[in-house]
Parts: structure tokens; C-alpha cells; sequence
């Protein structure tokens, strides 16, 4: 009988007249344990800890040794039953409580401290790429000047924040 797992983080399933279900139940807890609101001690290590907690666990860097080999990038959490590895999916995200930042997994790599081009501050950007310029308000058959000028105020103001480029 094949078991096939679920799509997403891969826990095994349980089939109808299975055998030694609890075992299948326990794999995908501790798999559950170790993906759901995940905490690493540390990213990108290649040496598997010589005396691990159970429940501690890792992100794994790009070349493995020893329990950890052929592993790559996966997370691994120790438990009672040894060292369990699961395969990232994209925007998986991870805190690193070695480095007191988030690692989030995109396009089969692991990135820390990332602002992935935008930093926002109070619901307000300040870091990332800005939006291209905005002209002034000028010609057209009907002239309202309120409305220019309301559009001029709010273009210098995106200006004066960096939102948009100065002219």
C-alpha cells in the first residue's frame, strides 16, 4: 500500500484498515510541531548540534555533514525519535533566535533580515523603489485651478517623502 503524503508539508495520511496508524498520527505531529509558528536556534548550519533538546531545531545550510547529509536547506527539528527534516516550501518564513530576525524561503533559498525591496515604517515606505515621476498638472480645454492645486500639493508631497521622484 502506498501512503500518499499531503501536498504541502508532505505528513503522511492515514488510509482506511491501516496498520499501526499512530505511528503515521505521530510522524505528522511531530512534523506539525516542528513547521507550525516555527522558531530555529540557528540558520545555515551544516553540523548537526552534538547534544540537542528535543524540540530545538535548525535550518539547514548548503552542505551538510554527518545525520544532516543530503539535507540541504531543509529544516530539522530534533526529537525523541532522532532528527526529523522537512522540505521548505516557498514563503515559509522562520524565526532565527541566533540572529533576532525572520528567514523566509523563496525560490529554493533561504534569505534573513531581508526587506525584499520595500521597508515600511507606520504604514509609510521608506525603503524600496520609488514610483516613477508625476508631472505637473498643465493645459487641457477647461482650466480648474482648486483642482491643480490640489494636485500639485499632493504630487510635492509625495515628493517631500521620497515616494516619488523630484522633477
Amino acid at each position: 500500500m502506498t501512503v500518499l503524503p499531503t501536498p504541502r508539508l508532505s505528513l503522511p495520511l492515514l488510509e482506511p484498515g491501516q496498520a499501526q496508524k499512530e505511528m503515521f498520527h505521530n510522524e505528522a505531529l511531530a512534523l506539525l510541531d516542528i513547521a507550525v509558528q516555527a522558531s530555529v536556534v540557528a540558520a545555515m548550519v551544516n553540523v548537526p548540534p552534538s547534544a540537542p533538546s528535543v524540540g530545538q531545531c535548525w535550518i539547514i545550510g548548503s552542505d551538510p555533514q554527518g545525520a544532516w547529509a543530503g539535507q540541504a536547506g531543509k529544516l530539522t527539528g530534533w526529537t525523541e525519535g532522532g532528527w526529523r527534516f522537512l522540505a521548505p516550501r516557498d514563503g515559509m518564513r522562520i524565526w532565527v533566535v541566533a540572529d533576532q530576525v525572520f528567514a523566509l524561503h523563496s525560490g529554493g533559498t533561504w534569505y534573513q533580515g531581508r526587506t525584499y525591496g520595500r521597508l515600511f515604517i507606520e504604514g509609510r515606505q521608506v525603503v524600496g523603489p520609488r514610483a516613477a515621476n508625476v508631472a505637473e498638472p498643465t493645459g487641457g480645454a477647461t482650466v480648474d485651478a482648486e483642482a491643480r492645486r490640489a494636485i500639485s500639493a499632493v504630487v510635492q508631497t509625495l515628493r517631500q517623502h521620497g515616494l516619488i521622484e523630484a522633477s
